[in-house]
């Protein structure tokens, strides 16, 4: 059971590169097992749905940044929530804002946790470890 959900990905939709560079990194130190996808902007992450419909592994856990490019996470958020194939996918909001309105509207569009970027590696090592033991040992997600 959990070997399936080892080959499943972790999509993190990022689009500031040293970002993703940490996030890779606290993964890669970590140990991950799990795949990681990377959408760089709102669009290519919303560009991921016709291609689980096709029948590529939908994510473990999606880790959505809410500042980007093209399309916002929220819409991201709101669009993911409102297609079949994604609705009940898990959506981490992973933001450097912790505006309360940012906060609020990523729980309307039923975000599954929200978890504001620490800027210090080490304490985003903690929170990619915190990632990894909840959303990718301890939950158990939708097929």
């Amino acid at each position: 059971m959990s070997s399936d959900w080892s080959k499943r990905p972790i999509l993190l939709v990022e689009d500031n590169p040293v970002d993703v560079d940490l996030t890779l990194r606290a993964f890669a130190r970590r140990k991950l097992i799990n795949p990681i996808e990377v959408a760089r902007d709102g669009q290519e992450a919303l560009a991921w749905i016709p291609r689980w419909e096709a029948g590529e592994p939908a994510p473990l856990v999606i880790l959505l940044d809410l500042k980007l490019p093209r399309v916002g996470g929220l819409e991201v958020l709101r669009r993911l929530r409102g297609h079949p194939v994604s609705r009940d996918l898990p959506v981490v909001v992973l933001t450097s804002s912790s505006e309360d309105k940012d906060v609020e509207m990523a729980y309307q569009y039923h975000a599954n946790s929200y978890i504001i970027k620490p800027v210090d590696f080490e304490k985003f090592m903690e929170v990619a470890a915190q990632i990894e033991l909840y959303w990718c040992l301890v939950n158990h997600p939708p097929r």
